[in-house]
């Protein structure tokens, strides 16, 4: 199969409609149509069931949409880091790592230390992104290697390393009533009406709907937790990060929360390889 052949399946698997699919290519739909039927042909498959009044994918069509899906994704990241490559001095190629702002800061502090110190290491360039986006950078080749945490982020189809497992605490103004309390319950957080919980940017850079104040990044949630506008459930980690004005207060019911680091399971890479290698022993 061809890239091309698999970006019109994907338009017209997404849009169910040849028209709408081949205004979206920039092409004539007559070519559109003799290009998913030769696919098809190739394949000996139906991918799409047509009818003059609807168009729809059936179970072969719903496989292939997912791997085609993978299959750009993954050509993108290639190119990607194939330009990266070239446009680096000679022999100093390093390793992109990206995680979110503000978090897994101790942990990435050593992980940097004890990475420069070994001998012949490659550069790391550090990427600070905001909630969610490191899996889309590592899997469209603007990265290298992620820090992610579960259950917030996904790790499909990526390879990871477990690096550590945490409870989370409830970050509240210090002058709160319920920053004197030994512990609190995720309830008693979630539902605070002077307090609200921060509304995170979706995928498409839309916030929900809410009456939480915006969040973009930890250091602008731990701002307006400052101001008493918003508290937050954080990992215990965060404690490292916190202001004065700041408390922390554990929440036991709340899930763990574990970080691992992630790589694409394709990379060949030695620079990631050694980084994994690193991270996984100053976790330890």
């Amino acid at each position: 199969m061809e890239t091309r052949e698999l970006r019109y399946f994907v338009a017209v698997a997404e849009e169910l409609h040849f028209g709408r699919a081949a205004r979206r290519l920039g092409i004539a739909q007559p070519p559109l149509s003799r290009a998913i039927g030769r696919l098809e042909r190739r394949l000996q498959a139906v991918l799409l069931e047509r009818s003059s009044r609807a168009v729809t994918l059936t179970e072969a069509g719903a496989v292939l949409l997912r791997e085609a899906r993978a299959a750009l994704e993954a050509v993108e990241a290639a190119e990607r880091r194939t330009r990266r490559a070239a446009q680096a001095p000679a022999g100093q190629a390093g390793v992109v790592l990206v995680t979110k702002a503000g978090a897994s800061s101790e942990l990435l502090a050593k992980l940097l230390d004890a990475h420069a110190a070994e001998p012949d290491a490659a550069g790391v360039d550090l990427l600070l992104c905001g909630m969610g986006e490191q899996g889309p950078m590592l899997r469209d080749g603007r990265a290298d290697v992620a820090l992610l945490h579960l259950p917030f982020d996904t790790t499909a189809g990526l390879d990871t390393e477990v690096l550590c497992t945490e409870g989370q605490v409830a970050i509240l103004p210090a002058g709160h009533p319920l920053a004197g309390r030994p512990r609190l319950r995720t309830a008693d957080v979630t539902g605070l009406p002077d307090l609200p919980m921060p509304r995170w940017p979706g995928p498409d850079g839309s916030y929900p709907a809410g009456p939480g104040p915006r969040a973009r990044d930890h250091a602008q949630l731990l701002q307006l937790i400052a101001l008493g506008r918003a508290c937050w459930i954080a990992p215990e980690s965060c404690r490292t990060q916190l202001r004065e004005g700041l408390a922390a207060v554990p929440v036991p019911d709340a899930p763990m929360v574990t970080t691992v680091i992630a790589w694409p399971p394709h990379s060949r890479s030695r620079a990631v390889a050694d980084l994994v290698r690193t991270a996984t022993r100053v976790s330890s």
